[in-house]
């Protein structure tokens, strides 16, 4: 195998065929990249059995060929090589010789015979958004789910249901929900898939965010499969029938409150310095009217903050874990939410104007 790439081309494929190599696994080859020129196309495939990565690389071909080389130290060499063309070429022996400028790298390659193959699926039914929207959408819910290690595995996964023309996302963690959703076009047959939040997390951060570029989305029993610009990601899917969202949701309330995000975002922010996680202390938040108090006390001392606000209905005292609402407060994008409160003990409601995104948080004991 013999192939010439620009360096920028080829740290841009390595990013995001790095985002499926594993940590830890018990199979060395899925340690490897897999660097395959075939057919006038250079493509880079990382798998490790839950998520799978083909990406397309831009350069030139000139010997085909495929061979296995260890993806960290592949990585590491290439994204500290100069700007510049990078000549990458195998022997019949898996060695690999990286050329670029003055520099000679060479590194033991293995056959790719022992990869395993991404799954095939049908290209039928897709989910067609625009990657702006599912970057979004991903980035609003996916940190109300379970992402370290949980007893609880579809805690771990986000349900992704589409249902009367509408996507919904959804994640939960057993203190809060969150639930985003969006009217897609044309026609798309109702479904319901849990994927892993993890493996969302790491496609939204190499989705492009432009609005005018598309990402679609096939989905089989056991995959779904996201083809977005020259890349194709393939997740499994947890298996299970995920929580009843909707017997969650309530639509009563005795209090409204229209605030404004960003006053609201850096209120509780001053809080930081005297919060600690070890001592569970909420943050207090007192309404009367439109005085809208934000109050909490530590070992470290105490704070108070009053913001301007519209309210509707009664008064009110209740108590929040104060990252739960640092953590929405920062992807929502409106200027004013809504918060919706029907007791000390009852779930709290934030949402949106157009009620495009829902977040309920469980509240704690304020003693």
């Amino acid at each position: 195998m013999k192939i010439i790439c620009k360096k920028n081309d080829l740290v841009t494929s390595v990013n995001i065929a790095s985002k499926a190599v594993p940590v830890k696994t018990t199979m060395p080859i899925l340690e490897s990249f897999i660097i395959d020129a075939a057919d006038g196309c250079i493509k880079m495939i990382a798998n490790d059995m839950e998520m799978g990565i083909e990406t397309v690389v831009r350069g030139e071909i000139e010997k085909e060929g495929t061979i296995a080389i260890n993806a960290r130290i592949f990585s590491d060499i290439v994204r500290k090589l100069p700007e510049s063309d990078i000549v990458i070429e195998s022997d019949e022996r898996y060695q690999l010789t990286i050329n670029c400028e003055n520099l000679v790298f060479t590194i033991p390659g293995k056959p790719s015979d022992e990869f395993p193959s991404l799954p095939e699926y049908e290209k039928k039914d897709p989910v067609v958004m625009s990657q702006f929207t599912l970057k979004e959408m991903i980035i609003q819910t996916v940190f109300s789910a379970c992402l370290t290690d949980t007893a609880n595995r579809l805690m771990a996964g986000e349900l992704f249901e589409v249902k009367d023309g509408f996507l919904r996302l959804i994640a939960l963690d057993g203190h809060r929900i969150a639930i985003r959703k969006v009217e897609l076009k044309g026609s798309n047959p109702d479904k319901k898939a849990i994927i892993p939040a993890k493996a969302l997390s790491e496609i939204s951060k190499i989705l492009s965010g432009e609005a005018d570029d598309e990402v679609r989305i096939y989905f089989t029993n056991m995959h779904a499969i996201f083809e977005f610009d020259s890349s194709l990601v393939i997740l499994r899917l947890i298996d299970g029938e995920y929580f009843n969202v909707n017997q969650m949701i309530k639509n009563d309330y005795s209090t409204k409150i229209v605030i404004n995000k960003k006053m609201l975002l850096n209120s509780i922010d001053r809080v930081s310095p005297l919060y600690k996680e070890t001592e569970k202390r909420p943050i207090i938040i007192d309404v009367n009217g439109d005085d809208f108090e934000i109050s909490i006390t530590t070992s470290i001392g105490n704070m108070k903050d009053n913001i301007n606000v519209i309210t509707e209905g009664k008064e009110i005292k209740i108590g929040f874990n104060p990252k739960f609402i640092m953590d929405v407060l920062k992807v929502i994008d409106e200027e004013e939410i809504f918060m919706f409160l029907s007791g000390p003990k009852a779930p709290c409601y934030i949402k949106d104007t157009d009620e495009n995104y829902n977040y309920l948080i469980l509240p704690v004991s304020i003693g």
